[in-house]
Parts: C-alpha cells; structure tokens; sequence
C-alpha cells in the first residue's frame, strides 16, 4: 500500500480508488457552487473542537495552556494560498489515514453506482452523499493538512494534489488542532481576498459556536491610516444557533445550519425548533431531509441527533432520543438537565432521555401530518423518498400507531397509476355504504398488483382496492389490523366477501366447493401442492388463481424470511377456478385423463405467476406449453 521514501516516516500511499472517483466528480460536478468547500472546512474544525470540549471533561490536561477555541483563516494573494486552523482535538497519523486517504462512509460503492454522467444530475446524488474535506479540490492544485493530536505524539504533514497517491510527513512542534493549507488553482484566487472569504463566512458558517477569526482590515472596523496593525478578529456571530430565539433566525441561517449539521448538500424540506421548559428543560432543532441518503436502510449504521448539554457537545448520532423509523431526522438536542459525562449505556436507562424521546417522536409526526394537510405536493416528495422507512414504524411504535397511519400512502385502484398517494382517509372517503373493510393486496410489483386476477371481481363492482408493492407491506399489513375501527381485508386470502355480503362459514365453503364436478378431478392432479381446490367468487376473467389461506405466507413475507436465513413453515394456497370460463367447460368436457391433467398443470403454473411466484420446474412448463401450441397449429407438408 506504501511506499517509503526515508527513514523520517515519510511515505507516499495511494487513495482509495472510491475517494479519487468521488473527488474527479466533485471537481466537475460542483464547479458552480465551489465557494461550499470553506463550509465544509470550518464544519470539520468545528466539529474537532466539539470533541476536545468533551474529552476535556475528563481530561483537562488535553487543553494544556490553549483553552480558548477557535478557527482562523489567514491568505496569502501573492502565494495563492489560504490557510483554515483550529485547535480542537487534531489527528494522530493513523487518524489521517482513516479519515483523508479513504471515504468511512456506507452506500460508497451504491454511490457511485447511481451516477449518470449528466453534471445536473450527479450534482444532486453529491448532496445526498455529502461532501466534506474532499470540497478543498474544487480549489486547490495541491492541500496540505498539518495536525497535531491533544493525545500527543508526533505531528503529521499530509500533501496531496488530488490524483493517485498522497504523502505523510512526521512533523515537530506544530500547535494542538489541524490546518488545512489550499494552494489555490488560478482560478480560484478570488478565495485568497478578504471581502469574499468574509462573504462566505458570515453566509454559510455564521452559526458556528466557536469564533471564526481573521485579520482585521481597513474597511472592516479598523481605522485607514498608516499606523494601521491587523488584528484577529471574530467574521461570525459565535452563538449557537439553537440557542436563539425563532424570531431572531432567518431561514437561510436555517438552512445553512442543516447542512452543517448533516453534511447535506440540499436544503432541508422542513424543520421545527423548539424549547421545552418545565420538568425537563431543552431545546431541540430538528430537520426532514429532501433526499434519502444511501445508507437509509441498513438499521446498524449510527444514525441519530447531535447531543449537546448546556452547550456543551457530547456526542455525534444519538439514536436514544428518536426510535430506529425516523433515522432519517437530522438536528441537535440540547438538555440543561443531563450530566455532563453522559454515556450511551446511561442514556438508555434515563427517563429524562425516554421523556425528550417521545415529545421529539410526536413532534416529528405532527411536522409530517402538517405538511400533509397544508402541503400536500410537499409531503409527496417526502413520501417518495422516506414512505418505506415510515411504515416501519406502523409494526415497532405501538403508541403512535394511529398518527402513523395517517401519515401512510399507497397506490390505488381508484389512484393515478402506481403513485403512492392515496391515504387511508381518502379510502374510507370513497368506499361504498354498506363496504365494512379497507381491500388492498400485496405483489412484488405495481404491475403485479394492478393485474392481479384477484381484483376481476373488485373492479367489476368498483370496490376500491389498495394496491401495496413496497417490499415491507406484508409485514405492515401482519401489524396494522384495522383503520378508523375497518378492518383490513387481503384480497388474496381465503373467500373474501364484497361489500354488503357477508363471509361464508368454512363448513358451507366446503359444501359450495364438494358440489362442482372439476373439484375432485383437478384435486387429483394437483394432489398435495394445494390446500385444497374450489370455484372462485372472484374472478370474472381469467381461468384460475391461487388464493392464500388466512394464515398463509404471502410472497414477499417469504423472500424476506429466505433471505434472512429462517426456515420456511408449510404454506399451501387453493386452487381457485373460474367456472364460468371457457377453458374450464373444455376441462369439463375432457375425457383424455392425460390430456386433462397437462391443462390442470399449465393451469396450476400459470396461477403461481400471475401472483409473482416462481414455478418449481419451468422447463417442464415450457414443455408442456410447447406440446400445446404443436397441437393448436395445423400440420404442413
């Protein structure tokens, strides 16, 4: 992986091969919107000294004689160079390897899968991933990092021009805390002038809470005269900005304070800040994201709010104070009642955490049902990006179930094509007099769902029926049993009953289905991979279908099981035909008991695909439809 160069600990090591694809795509991708790389610098050096604060807590040795925090940015015009320092914690070298020379971070590999070539595009899929110190390169020729760690040990000199490879360098006597040194491409020595490192400053990093100093200047509060002596002063305001008033924040402070807080490229879609006096005292500045980053759906990354006390940082994801469905809320939770040396264990086991834990939670939810109601086109975007992790939700937060369920969409018989955006309130809106249950069904896909042979019926009477294709739906609908006191029905699942019919029992289903002819001769053929055979109530247009029993394991409920290595239990549908069909008075009609028992077989198969399965031996189906078609066609010479 190295290459050494002396026996000072210099080396050169090569990038990995995703950081550099990353770093190409920033440079040309983000070239409009370059200034955001001082942002993402002046974040990092905020959050290295967030933590220094807190391990100083236990180790005030760490601070040495440098306790005050800070960040300067310093230039040189006539070098093309500018310089962005703090004194936080630093990095030791295997640090700056793990952080500079690879990107940490999950979805990379998706990431980069996703990307288009077209620069709109691709910029977009970047905010999703976030940028961090790799912004630099939209800049710089060359960056050179300078960091020294508050554990101590030998500084560390990182060099890199953004291609291949990168040196380390051991270092002496360099100051606790990190400096990021750009060696500006010429086009870029607009950001070695004061007015506009200024600009940027107190546009994107004004809520920092540390100051953000720079050489004061005439024109900037300092008198134009020859004795003139520049001075480090503070561009930004230093104050937190969860600690102001809401009347006091503009919503571009807002917003800019999101994508410090998330590393986002885009605005947020929506956000509430909030503080809570009483029993429990706290602030909390919570965010809803507008795209969904790549790591959404793997439950085991961290993921959670930044947790500060009085001010005070203490550590970055805190999943204890929101539940695992709302991963995907980004923002700050500031208590004046928790212990400084909070630990993840204690956390869990605080009831003032489990307090904050659920008004954020029900918070987070009336944003969403807000949005829905006042800003519907809104939440449909938001719905789109996050809809599947919400449903989580339904089946793991008994207590808000019922504001879950309001928040839930879902294509619709009567919706607009396989968009999800029929509620539940617009079903029960819609849905006939004397109809006492809320139909859906569940399929792989829409077009399996919307083709269902189960909804002939349904459609003929224009019953609405919800149509459910999102891989978690099965396992929403084993959870949410009714809505508003209906009943949910699957319209896959035993004899279901239409609206002003009532269920048969399962002894008179058993005699409506003796009484038909075909019931026992296609029950021999099919013997033992049914749970039995009857006529359908409905289809109206295809031949058969297979219909699960009432406890039976539906298609993506069983991929899911598969895949998660658990045991499949024992799960026959029925055989459903429609007698009314013609092909089934052709059944009737066969004498051949060979020939009747290959029609049963293409029946049988083609009932499991038109549900989604997959059939257990296709080259015997093909076989069997080859033999038909042969037979169909008339002879030639």
């Amino acid at each position: 992986m190295s290459d050494t160069q002396s026996e000072t600990q210099s080396e050169t090591l090569n990038c990995q091969t995703e950081a550099k694809q990353l770093l190409q795509l920033m440079i040309h991708s983000l070239y409009s919107n370059r200034e955001i790389f001082l942002r993402e610098l002046i974040s990092n050096a905020s959050d290295a000294i967030d933590k220094l604060r807190f391990r100083s807590i236990e180790d005030a040795s760490l601070l040495g004689d440098d306790a005050e925090f800070r960040i300067d940015i310093s230039f040189d015009k006539d070098a093309g160079t500018m310089t962005i320092a703090d004194n936080g914690i630093g990095m030791s070298r295997d640090e700056v390897i793990a952080h500079l020379g690879t990107i940490a971070k999950s979805g990379t590999a998706e990431f980069l899968a996703n990307l288009t070539g077209d620069q709109k595009s691709d910029s977009q899929l970047i905010g999703q991933f976030g940028v961090g110190f790799y912004s630099a390169f939209m800049v710089a020729k060359e960056v050179e990092v300078l960091t020294q760690s508050a554990a101590g040990g030998d500084g560390v000199r990182w060099r890199s021009t953004g291609e291949d490879a990168y040196s380390l360098d051991a270092v002496e006597d360099l100051p606790r805390g990190t400096q990021v040194i750009l060696h500006l491409q010429e086009d870029a020595l607009e950001y070695a002038e004061d007015a506009r490192l200024r600009h940027i400053v107190t546009r994107y990093s004004d809520h920092i809470g540390v100051p953000v100093r720079m050489f004061s200047t005439p024109g900037y509060g300092a008198p134009e005269d020859e004795e003139f002596v520049p001075e480090l002063e503070a561009v930004n305001s230093a104050q937190a900005l969860w600690t102001r008033s809401r009347s006091e924040v503009e919503d571009e402070e807002y917003k800019e304070f999101y994508k410090h807080v998330s590393h986002d490229f885009e605005d947020p879609l929506s956000w509430s800040h909030n503080r809570v006096e009483g029993k429990f005292e706290y602030t909390s500045l919570i965010y809803l994201p507008k795209r969904a980053p790549f790591d959404l759906y793997n439950r085991e990354l961290p993921k959670g709010l930044k947790l500060y006390v009085q001010r005070v940082f203490i550590m970055d994801d805190a999943d204890q104070f929101l539940p695992l469905y709302l991963r995907f809320v980004k923002g700050v939770i500031d208590s004046n009642d928790l212990p400084l040396n909070v630990s993840r264990e204690i956390l869990q086991q605080d009831e003032r955490v489990t307090s904050i834990r659920n008004a954020v939670t029900k918070r987070v939810l009336s944003m969403l049902e807000d949005m829905a109601k006042k800003e519907p086109e809104q939440y449909q975007a938001f719905w789109d990006e996050f809809g599947e992790v919400l449903k989580e939700g339904a089946g793991e937060d008994f207590a808000n179930r019922a504001a879950i369920s309001k928040l839930l969409r879902f294509a619709s018989t009567a919706g607009d094509g396989k968009n999800k955006n029929v509620s539940l309130e617009d079903y029960l809106k819609r849905k006939k007099d004397d109809q006492e249950s809320i139909y859906y069904i569940c399929a792989e896909t829409f077009e399996t769902a919307s083709r269902s042979p189960h909804l002939e019926i349904f459609k003929d009477k224009g019953v609405e029926v919800l149509l459910m294709f999102d891989r978690i739906d099965e396992w929403l609908m084993s959870s949410l049993t009714e809505s508003e006191g209906v009943p949910f029905v699957d319209v896959m699942r035993g004899d279901v009953a239409l609206p002003g019919e009532a269920k048969p029992e399962e002894d008179q289903e058993d005699e409506d289905a003796e009484e038909h002819p075909l019931v026992e001769r296609i029950q021999a053929v099919i013997g033992d991979k049914v749970e039995g055979v009857r006529p359908s109530k409905r289809l109206t247009g295809s031949p058969a279908c297979l219909a699960l029993s009432d406890y039976g394991v539906g298609v993506q409920m069983r991929k899911i099981l598969e895949a998660s290595g658990q045991s499949m239990p024992e799960s026959k549908p029925f055989f459903e035909f429609n007698a009314a069909h013609p092909l089934l008075h052709r059944l009737d009609t066969e004498v051949d008991e060979d020939r009747f028992a290959e029609l049963v077989e293409l029946l049988f198969d083609q009932a499991s695909l038109a549900e989604g399965g997959t059939l257990q031996d296709p080259a015997t189906y093909v076989e069997r439809m080859n033999r038909l078609l042969m037979d169909l066609l008339p002879a030639t010479d």
